[in-house]
């Protein structure tokens, strides 16, 4: 089967490729060693091995991140290249005084909740990365409902129960769901997870406190 990511990229491309006819041929630059913020700069001029760069860079988050909040590949696929079909159109409206990585993640997001609130669809996932090659890194990617500063009970960590704490991640509202997910799989700093979404550090750390403690409340019938 082709990577997912892969096939993204390949739609995503083909749209680059169409709205860039016209631009005049590039010299042999090493795209690889540019920063993004110059691919970016030259993406909006148009130039699709810029865009191509920045896609075989962040392909991979952007559909890890969507396929862990609707838990559905194809779908996942058509959000991701749908996402990246929107970075493309607005790219010239990317201010180079933010990370590329926080701003292609935040229309990501963004993307993805708006498609949940529209179907009113209840979907997560807390496995590893749809990219793991091996069991080792699928554990290392598994989400696990803990912070070394703010432990929740003992039960919501307990792997065993992942189906259950799926459904109950699935029943937040998808704002506290992305939030989960960044801190807890992506292993984002609070302040990391502000810049991303461009929240206030205070929201980030509230939706994040509200999460813990509706998993806690979904999850009290399996307490010992």
């Amino acid at each position: 089967m082709a990577d997912s990511s892969a096939t993204t990229a390949d739609a995503a491309l083909t749209h680059a490729h169409s709205s860039a006819r016209g631009t005049a041929p590039l010299s042999a630059t090493d795209f690889a060693a540019r920063d993004d913020r110059d691919l970016a700069a030259l993406a909006a001029q148009g130039r699709e091995p810029a865009f191509r760069e920045l896609l075989s860079r962040y392909e991979r988050p952007v559909f890890s991140l969507v396929f862990r909040m609707v838990r559905d590949r194809s779908l996942a696929e058509d959000l991701a290249q749908e996402a990246f079909i929107r970075a493309f159109n607005a790219i010239g409206s990317y201010n180079p005084s933010f990370k590329f990585s926080n701003w292609i993640l935040k229309i990501a997001n963004n993307h993805t909740i708006d498609y949940l609130r529209k179907r009113k669809l209840d979907t997560i996932s807390i496995h590893g990365s749809p990219h793991a090659s091996s069991p080792e890194e699928e554990a290392r990617t598994r989400l696990v409902i803990e912070d070394r500063d703010e432990r929740p009970d003992a039960y919501v960590e307990n792997r065993e129960l992942g189906g259950e704490i799926e459904a109950a991640i699935g029943q937040l509202r998808p704002e506290y769901r992305t939030v989960i997910l960044l801190r807890h799989v992506e292993g984002y700093s609070y302040e990391e997870i502000a810049d991303t979404l461009e929240l206030p550090l205070g929201t980030v750390k509230t939706y994040i406190h509200r999460a813990r403690n509706e998993l806690k409340d979904s999850l009290a019938h399996l307490a010992p």
